[in-house]
């Protein structure tokens, strides 16, 4: 059986949550992530720098969470290599199925994000761009939230910060697209499309990654001593 990559399937999943946010978040960002407009100077730095505080900010995170899923880990016998590839299997299914609008959210980080936006605001360049994309986890996003939680299936610190920045890296090409093209996408991209794309990217993957991973479930000790091996 082939290893399941799971930094491979973070890049994935941040792909296909992508979807979604250029047509819902993508030009919103543009308007108040990065202030220079495209072709103007300082438009490839700004968003350089927003997506490079992005990129950060989601490691980090995910490094903390995965220090803190440490300790729950060690109550399976294999450790993370175990159940992290079908946990990503189930985050795919939830994202496919539209149901991670119902995944809670944090009622105090809409008074974060309202205050940092508005120092925000009162910068300008390099600095604004920096800022709001280092407070992008603070974002109202079921997705995200969701990668982060699976952070904490990866068992250390640094494979948690490995899995989120993938996931950030795979958000990266669609976003910056939307954000260098706004004038073609605004107006013309469907959120209603763009959101059964990305419903049935994900449930495409998930179907993939249960196929790749057919037979693991057999607890009888050796398949899923071999997906341990495999998906480490």
């Amino acid at each position: 059986m082939q290893p399941i990559d799971t930094s491979a399937a973070a890049f994935l999943a941040g792909l296909v949550t992508s979807v979604h946010c250029v047509g819902m978040c993508g030009p919103l960002s543009c308007a108040w992530a990065v202030s220079t407009k495209p072709g103007a100077t300082g438009f490839v730095r700004d968003t350089g720098l927003y997506h490079a505080g992005r990129l950060i900010s989601y490691a980090f995170v995910g490094a903390i969470a995965g220090m803190i899923g440490v300790m729950p880990l060690r109550i399976f016998q294999h450790g993370a290599g175990t159940v992290l590839p079908w946990l990503i299997v189930v985050a795919f299914a939830v994202v496919g199925l539209g149901l991670e609008k119902w995944l809670p959210k944090p009622e105090f980080l809409g008074t974060v994000v309202r205050r940092v936006q508005a120092s925000a605001f009162r910068m300008r360049g390099a600095s604004r761009a920096a800022l709001l994309g280092f407070a992008t986890p603070l974002l109202p996003c079921g997705p995200l939230y969701l990668m982060f939680a699976l952070a904490m299936a990866n068992g250390s610190a640094l494979k948690g910060g490995e899995f989120a920045f993938a996931f950030g890296l795979g958000t990266l090409p669609l976003l910056w697209l939307a954000q260098t093209q706004l004038h073609l996408i605004s107006g013309k991209v469907r959120p209603q499309t763009m959101r059964k794309i990305q419903r049935g990217l994900a449930l495409t993957a998930a179907l993939i990654m249960a196929w790749r991973l057919r037979g693991t479930l057999d607890l009888g000790g050796d398949s899923i001593h071999g997906c341990c091996h495999a998906a480490m």
